[in-house]
């Protein structure tokens, strides 16, 4: 049994480095094509929004097909949208199908992250040392993504087919792993005694807002970069990496080296941070000083997902998850959407400044779990 856990251990951190490239990636290819095709500011963001649409729909999914068609199946029935999404990509210009090939990788994205969840977060002695190292390997994936896609254009076929190559091996790695209690998970009942708990919607909520937050900037901030011209050129393309180098240095300190005794009150002074840093980088106007301050700004927001994850506790199965982070997903849908729309009215600038909303949004939350959600702060194990 320990070998059968160690594997789906493995199995979670390595597709969610894969993962990590793949759901990047998105934010360089949409721009790609809005160059390529001239697509408006509106379609970029719709674009975006369709990918957390289908994140939003897998996340349900992922919590109700295992008692139907077993986890692997459902994996395996979920997770082939990367392979499919950018493999359609590298072919067409067309508005439907473009739309179509976000929409898979947005399930494949929702479905890889609730899978990892439980494959990581029920094999681990540590539950958050295990999900602040499954998300420093997605970081790990996330960093490496503009030097891939660099590479990709300069000497393969394409950023759009190396991205799907990524995704079949995202997939077949998934089609391996064993999955040994399969049928007694489908057998037994659905426990849904998570859905009275107060601090579960607070995390929720909080989530909400850190999805809404990451995904604006991962997703809008080359083209944010390149619009103000505060960022221009080749340079802009690796911001991204800014981003999430410090990312992984922060999730690595979490996971290995800070001992965080109180998670609420971290959490709350992640959101403070956060908030500041992210209006800073508004406000910047040379490349170095917006440079520093998105190092800061990740650095201080990485910590918040994993260790909110984690914050659920015992709450943590297929089913609570497959609520948790669909519902959080939302956030990702809501606010690209607004920043494209806005941005196609008033600028990029004044789009980018609606996401200061849900900086303010993941404090608020931050504060109600620590003071209103009736459970103790400390650290879940």
């Amino acid at each position: 049994m320990e070998l059968v856990q160690k594997k789906q251990r493995n199995t979670g951190l390595f597709t969610f480095f894969i993962s990590g490239i793949c759901v990047i990636s998105a934010g360089v290819v949409v721009s790609l094509l809005q160059e390529k095709y001239g697509f408006a500011y509106s379609m970029t963001g719709t674009l975006l929004s369709l990918m957390s649409i289908g994140n939003l729909i897998a996340g349900f999914a992922t919590g109700i097909l295992p008692a139907r068609i077993g986890m692997k199946g459902t994996m395996a029935v979920l997770t082939v949208g990367y392979f499919l999404g950018y493999l359609a990509m590298a072919f067409t210009g067309n508005l439907a199908v473009l739309s179509l090939a976000f929409f898979i990788v947005g399930i494949a994205k929702g479905s890889t992250i609730n899978c990892c969840t439980i494959l990581v977060g029920n094999n681990s002695k540590d539950r958050t040392k295990g999900m602040n190292i499954m998300h420093g390997c997605y970081a790990v994936g996330a960093l490496l993504c503009p030097f891939l896609i660099a590479g990709a254009l300069k000497t393969g076929p394409g950023p759009q087919i190396f991205l799907s190559a990524c995704g079949f091996l995202l997939w077949a790695a998934f089609a391996r792993v064993p999955v040994a209690e399969e049928k007694r998970e489908r057998a037994k009942g659905t426990d849904w005694s998570f859905l009275k708990s107060g601090r579960f919607w607070l995390l929720t909520g909080l989530l909400f807002f850190q999805n809404a937050t990451e995904i604006s900037v991962t997703g809008w901030l080359v083209t944010y970069f390149k619009g103000s011209g505060v960022i221009s050129g080749t340079l802009s393309t690796y911001t991204i990496t800014v981003m999430w180098g410090a990312t992984l240095i922060a999730r690595a300190l979490i996971a290995f080296v800070i001992q965080i005794k109180d998670t609420c009150r971290a959490m709350i002074w992640m959101g403070i941070f956060c908030t500041i840093f992210y209006i800073g980088l508004l406000l910047a106007k040379d490349q170095w000083t917006a440079i520093v301050l998105l190092f800061a700004f990740a650095f201080a927001m990485a910590g918040l997902n994993p260790i909110a994850v984690a914050s659920a506790g015992k709450m943590t199965s297929v089913t609570s998850m497959g609520i948790m982070l669909p519902a959080a997903s939302s956030g990702a849908i809501l606010m690209p959407w607004i920043i494209g729309l806005v941005a196609e009215n008033f600028g990029i600038g004044a789009g980018m400044s609606c996401n200061i909303v849900s900086c303010g949004g993941m404090l608020l939350f931050a504060v109600a779990v620590k003071y209103c959600s009736g459970r103790s702060a400390r650290l879940p194990r």
